[in-house]
């Protein structure tokens, strides 16, 4: 079961409060400010600032390169 649009526009990231967006595999939502990334286990999102860890911006190009 995937996360429904309707929880995704609710949902802030609680180190900064910015929108979070579903990763392109499903897998995780990731901040669209500050570039944490929270998991997803068992369909529910993992919203704990402990349990994200930081996308490097470098990550981020080298995908956009590989499409």
């Amino acid at each position: 079961m995937a996360l429904s649009e309707d929880l995704l526009e609710i949902l802030a990231c609680p180190a900064c409060k910015a929108k979070v967006e579903l990763k392109p595999d499903g897998t995780a939502l990731k901040c669209v400010e500050c570039k944490r990334v929270y998991p997803i286990r068992d369909d529910i999102p993992v919203m704990l600032i402990d349990e994200a860890t930081i996308e490097e911006p470098a990550q981020d190009e080298e995908r956009g390169r590989n499409r």
